[in-house]
């Protein structure tokens, strides 16, 4: 992830609750690092949509094992 390398590389760090609230960042994080913006919010964005997308898969892969224990 390139927006990644460049938060490393130039030592931009935040805590989960920033990455999870995106009002924290805005508030707290942004401020802090102005010329970075596009790469925290790109970061954090990915970051999210893996979660969200972990969350599903979870979800989907335990309905088809409940509907697969079921039918057996």
């Amino acid at each position: 992830m390139k927006s990644y390398k460049v938060l490393v590389r130039n030592r931009i760090e935040f805590e989960t609750k920033h990455l999870l609230n995106p009002q924290k960042m805005k508030n707290e994080v942004l401020p802090k690092y102005p010329k970075f913006r596009t790469e925290i919010e790109t970061f954090s964005n990915h970051i999210r949509y893996s979660i969200k997308m972990a969350t599903v898969l979870i979800v989907l892969i335990t309905l088809f094992g409940a509907v697969l224990m079921y039918f057996r």
